[in-house]
C-alpha cells in the first residue's frame, strides 16, 4: 500500500479514536459508586419518625466527574465535612436530620426502617446513576441504639420519577433495620394485662354466694386495663389504624365484659333463688374460663404478630 492511501486512513483511524473515547468516558461517567458508613444514631422520635445520623459518605466515579451535587430526600444534613477531594473520589463526613416512614402495626414488637436517601440536584438518571458500593459500606460495631435492636442494613437504587416534570433521577437508599427488644417490650406492655387477667379468672373459682366480691374483682380490673390503655397509648402518636397493643386490650375489654355478663346474671339467678341454674353456671365456667381465654390470647398473637 502506497504512502499516499496510508496517510489518509491513519488519519481517519486517529479521527474516530478520538471520537468514540469521550463517548466511552461519558458513558462511564454516569456511574457514581456510592458508599455509607453508619457512625452513630440517636434521638430516634416514633411520634414523627425523625431521627439524628452521622456516617461516612464516599462517591466515586470511573472517570473525572463532579458527583458532590447531591441532597437528602428525606431531611436536611446540618454539618458536611469533605474530607477527601480528588477528581474521581469524594469522600465526607456528615450529620443530618432526616425522617422515615414510621409503621406501629405491631406495636409494641413493631419493627422500623430508618433511611438514608440521596439524589442528585440537577442531572437525571440518564446523565447520573448512583451504584451500592457495599464493600466501603455497613454500620460501625460500637452503635448502641437505645431501646432497639439495629437487626441489619441494606443498600439499593431506584429510580424516582416525577410526572409533572416528566424527569427521573437516580436515588440511592441505605436502609437500617430496627425492632424493639422483646423482653421490655413484654414485661412493660403484655405481662401486667396478663395480671389483671389472671385477677379476673381466678374470681371464677369464688364460690356463687360470694358473687358480689367476684364483680368488685371485675370492675376493678376494668379500671386498671383502661388506665393501662391510655398510658400505652400516650407512648405513641395517633394512627389511622390499630396497633396490636389495642387488638390486645380490645380482646381484655371483650374477656371483662364476658365476666361481668356471667357475673350479673348469678346475681340475677341467685335473686330468684334458681340455685339449680345457677351452680350449673358456675360449674360450666369454673376451669373452661382458664382454658378458653388463654386460646383467645395465643390466636391472637399468631394471627397478628
Amino acid at each position: 500500500m502506497s504512502n499516499k492511501r496510508l496517510i489518509p486512513l491513519l488519519l481517519l483511524t486517529i479521527f474516530l479514536t478520538i471520537s468514540v473515547i469521550p463517548f466511552t468516558l461519558a458513558e462511564q461517567d454516569k456511574e457514581v459508586k456510592v458508599g455509607v458508613y453508619l457512625l452513630n444514631l440517636g434521638k430516634y422520635e416514633v411520634a414523627t419518625g425523625s431521627f439524628t445520623v452521622d456516617f461516612y459518605l464516599s462517591l466515586k466515579c470511573n472517570y473525572n466527574c463532579s458527583p458532590e451535587n447531591f441532597e437528602f430526600m428525606n431531611g436536611r444534613a446540618s454539618s458536611v465535612d469533605l474530607m477527601e477531594n480528588k477528581p474521581s473520589e469524594k469522600f465526607y463526613r456528615i450529620q443530618a436530620n432526616l425522617n422515615s416512614k414510621v409503621d406501629l402495626k405491631k406495636f409494641p414488637f413493631d419493627k422500623q426502617e430508618i433511611n438514608i436517601i440521596l439524589e442528585d440536584k440537577e442531572n437525571t438518571n440518564a446523565h447520573i446513576k448512583y451504584i451500592p458500593n457495599i464493600e466501603e459500606s455497613g454500620i460501625d460495631p460500637s452503635i448502641t441504639f437505645t431501646g432497639w435492636n439495629i437487626d441489619g442494613w441494606r443498600a439499593e437504587e431506584r429510580d424516582h420519577n416525577y410526572p409533572i416534570y416528566n424527569e427521573t433521577y437516580s436515588q440511592y437508599t441505605f436502609t437500617i433495620d430496627l425492632s424493639r427488644i422483646l423482653i421490655n417490650s413484654f414485661l412493660k406492655t403484655i405481662l401486667p394485662v396478663f395480671f389483671i387477667l389472671l385477677t379476673v379468672l381466678f374470681s371464677f373459682i369464688i364460690d356463687p354466694d360470694k358473687v358480689t366480691t367476684r364483680l368488685s374483682m371485675s370492675g376493678s380490673s376494668l379500671v386498671a386495663a383502661v388506665m393501662f390503655h391510655v398510658s400505652i397509648s400516650n407512648q405513641i402518636p395517633p394512627v389511622s389504624y390499630l396497633t396490636f397493643s389495642d387488638k390486645f386490650l380490645g380482646l381484655t375489654y371483650l374477656v371483662l365484659l364476658l365476666s361481668f355478663i356471667i357475673n350479673i346474671s348469678l346475681i340475677e339467678l341467685q335473686e330468684r333463688k334458681n340455685h339449680e341454674l345457677l351452680m350449673k353456671i358456675h360449674r360450666l365456667t369454673e376451669f373452661s374460663m382458664l382454658i378458653i381465654v388463654p386460646l383467645l390470647y395465643l390466636a391472637l398473637f399468631l394471627l397478628f404478630l
